[in-house]
């Protein structure tokens, strides 16, 4: 790793660290507030699957804070304690978002096909790039061809983190939705889900931003030691 893509790569994990901060921070004020319907996460995650009337998704409760996910390989919704229990705002806000890649799924939403499809290149691509980056890097001047396969790969994952806005943010934008249209919250607790939601949403724009910005500077890297040779 070249200087400047250190430097990059370190501005990006403070931001990135920032973000995380706030998002921890948010969380924790919204589960103070408590859900006026006194639905748990578990309840919410549920009501919607059936509203959405998916019945083949299973609530299940899964350890770690903000670990929440939804696999679509077995198709689970997956809470943090917190969430699966806790009847807040905050919990309300995740459970319903984790519901969103379901719907999506049973839908068979676009962004979200595009990106499970990438799944195998991505762990392909992972387990090799920061390998082939660093000796593309050693081996510019004798080998530059090496570095652009190191690129190529990289090129996988970020376009994986890019494929993963539209995923995200969908999922964020059918929870509100629900959550709106169902009265399970009012004003004021809508828009502290939505606040919640933006700031989970920002960790993706951060690590998608980060990449591409990695991504041209390693290109630059090997456009000018091709242009050397």
């Amino acid at each position: 790793m070249t200087p400047g893509i250190m430097i990059v790569s370190l501005i990006f994990v403070g931001i990135s660290a920032l973000v995380s901060l706030r998002l921890r921070s948010k969380f924790k004020e919204y589960s103070q507030v408590p859900l006026s319907s006194g639905l748990t996460g578990k309840e919410v995650a549920e009501k919607m699957l059936k509203d959405n009337g998916i019945y083949d998704v299973k609530v299940i409760s899964a350890q770690g804070f903000l670990s929440d996910h939804y696999n679509p390989a077995d198709k689970t919704v997956n809470l943090s304690p917190d969430v699966y229990n806790g009847a807040t705002v905050a919990a309300a806000a995740v459970a319903a978002h984790e519901c969103g890649h379901a719907v999506q799924h049973a839908t068979s939403y676009a962004w979200l096909n595009f990106r499970s499809k990438m799944v195998p290149a991505v762990q392909i691509s992972s387990s090799l790039v920061q390998i082939v980056l660093i000796a593309g890097i050693l081996l510019i001047n004798v080998f530059p061809n090496l570095l652009l396969g190191g690129i190529i790969l990289f090129g996988v994952t970020t376009l994986f983190a890019v494929v993963t806005l539209p995923v995200e943010f969908d999922a964020s934008k059918r929870a509100l939705a629900w959550l709106d249209s169902t009265g399970m919250t009012y004003k004021a607790e809508h828009d502290k889900a939505k606040d919640a939601l933006w700031w989970a949403a920002m960790t993706y724009v951060v690590a998608a931003v980060s990449s591409i910005v990695i991504l041209l500077q390693y290109l630059m890297i090997y456009l000018g030691a091709r242009d050397r040779n």
